[in-house]
C-alpha cells in the first residue's frame, strides 16, 4: 500500500509573519500531522525559516517550491538544494506548470533539478500535465508520456524516492476540476509510462492530483486506485480546508 501524501503549495502567498499562524492551525487540524497521511507544506523561500520553526515537534514535512540544479555559482536570485537542506527543507516542487509557463522551465531543466534534488536527499514532487488546448486537440496522452519520460530520465532506480503530481493545467486556479474518472485515466497512464521505464518500481511511485482538489471532491479523487494524494493550491491557504482534504485521504 502506498501512503497518501497531501502537500500544500502556498505559491506566492503568506508573509513570514503570517506563516506561523497558518501552520499552527494546520498542526491542530491534522493532529500534528500524525493522521495516517503524509502532510507537507511547500512555502515561499522567505517563509522557510519561520515555517521550519513553527513545524518543530510535528510530523508535518517542510517543502520548497523550486530550486536550481547547480550546487552554487553565479546564478543571481537562485536557490540550491544544499541551501534548502541547510534550512531543514525535506521536499521540493519541480516543474510546476506556472514555472513552465512564466519562467521558461523545460523538461530538460526539470530533469537536471530532479537529479540534484535526489543527490541532496530531498523528496522531489515532479509536476506534469496538459493544457486545455492540448487536451481538446487529443494530445493529452503524448504530452504526458513525453513529460514523464523526459523529466524522470536517468532516475529509474530512484523511483520510490520521487512523487509525481498530475496537474491538468486547465484546472489550476480556474475552479474547474477533472472528474475522478478523467484524473484516474491520466494517473494510470503515468504509472504505465513509469512501468515501461522500471517495471519493478512503478507501483511504488506516489502520484498526486493537482488540479483544484477541494474538501468536496478530495475523497472521490483519492478513492481511485492510482491517485495517491493531492498537491493543493488555494485550499491549502486555510487550515480547516487543507485538513479536510488530508482527512479525505485516510
Amino acid at each position: 500500500m502506498r501512503t497518501k501524501i497531501v502537500a500544500g503549495n502556498w505559491k506566492m502567498n503568506k508573509l513570514p509573519s503570517e506563516a506561523a499562524a497558518l501552520i499552527e492551525g494546520i498542526r491542530k487540524a491534522t493532529n500534528e500531522g500524525d493522521c495516517g497521511v503524509e502532510v507537507v507544506v511547500c512555502v515561499p523561500f522567505v517563509d522557510i525559516p519561520a515555517a521550519a520553526a513553527a513545524l518543530k515537534g510535528s510530523k508535518i514535512g517542510l517543502g520548497a517550491q523550486n530550486m536550481h540544479w547547480k550546487a552554487n555559482g553565479a546564478y543571481t536570485g537562485e536557490i540550491s538544494a544544499g541551501m534548502l537542506k541547510d534550512l531543514g527543507v525535506q521536499y521540493v516542487i519541480l516543474g510546476h506548470s506556472e514555472r513552465r509557463q512564466y519562467f521558461a522551465e523545460t523538461d530538460e531543466t526539470v530533469n537536471l533539478k530532479l537529479k540534484a534534488a535526489l543527490e541532496a536527499g530531498l523528496t522531489p514532487i515532479v509536476c506534469v500535465g496538459e493544457t486545455l488546448q492540448e487536451r481538446e486537440e487529443g494530445k493529452m496522452q503524448d504530452v504526458i508520456v513525453n513529460q514523464v519520460t523526459k523529466d524522470l530520465a536517468g532516475c529509474q532506480e530512484d523511483f520510490e524516492k520521487i512523487v509525481i503530481a498530475y496537474e491538468p493545467v486547465w484546472a489550476i486556479g480556474t475552479g474547474k476540476t477533472a472528474t475522478s474518472t478523467q484524473a484516474q485515466e491520466v494517473h494510470a497512464l503515468i504509472r504505465a509510462t513509469l512501468a515501461k521505464m522500471n517495471p519493478a518500481k512503478a507501483e511504488k511511485v506516489r502520484i498526486q492530483y493537482g488540479g483544484s482538489m477541494k474538501p468536496n471532491n478530495a475523497a472521490d479523487l483519492m478513492a481511485k486506485p492510482d491517485i495517491d494524494g493531492g498537491l493543493i493550491g488555494g485550499a491549502a491557504l486555510e487550515a480547516d480546508s487543507f485538513a479536510a482534504i488530508v482527512a479525505a485521504g485516510k
